[in-house]
């Protein structure tokens, strides 16, 4: 299976996906990942794709397919934004190449929709831990902001990862700040 052939599998489980959250809305993350489990194996039968419904809790991305990944958010919100892993990303599954994102947003007019992870972080935020935030249709890239591929960031060892962060976040204060 190539990206663009992934991709064709995406439009598909999202134009399902938004078909059945319109008709019967999805109420807790945890029931949507697993239908999107679900539809990507039903979909993904020709490549015989085998989904893991029991994976680590922390694992990144959520769902592992080869060399595709999907991290799986959810809101019930009207919204496209959402916090996403630790900059770190600790438990990430280093056989995945290449990651999306697939979105479910319940508030306003259901819809899920997908996208490139490395296309739809926007920010970091900072608490415990500096975390990525994400949404759908955005922009502009953290990565592009930063000048480094998500490709070339993510193998980073983390004093180098807190270079860009830090220089990121810095570019962001106002004057006297």
């Amino acid at each position: 299976m190539n990206e663009k052939i992934f991709e064709a599998l995406l439009n598909k489980l999202s134009a399902q996906l938004t078909f059945e959250a319109r008709n019967i809305l999805f109420t807790s993350s945890k029931d949507f990942e697993n239908r999107v489990r679900d539809v990507l194996q039903q979909l993904g039968g020709e490549f015989k794709i085998i989904v893991d419904y029991d994976p680590h809790p922390y694992a990144f991305p959520d769902i592992s397919v080869g060399e595709f990944g999907i991290e799986v958010k959810f809101t019930t919100k009207d919204t496209w934004r959402s916090v996403a892993n630790s900059v770190f990303e600790t438990f990430r599954n280093r056989e995945v190449i290449h990651i999306y994102v697939v979105f479910g947003k319940m508030g306003g007019i259901p819809e899920v929709k997908w996208e490139r992870y490395e296309d739809s972080v926007i920010h970091v935020r900072t608490s415990h831990v500096p975390r990525f935030e994400l949404e759908i249709d955005a922009k502009s890239s953290l990565f592009r902001q930063m000048k480094i591929s998500y490709a070339d960031f993510c193998i980073l060892p983390i004093e180098k990862k807190m270079h860009y962060i830090r220089q990121y976040a810095k570019a962001r204060l106002k004057e006297g700040e």
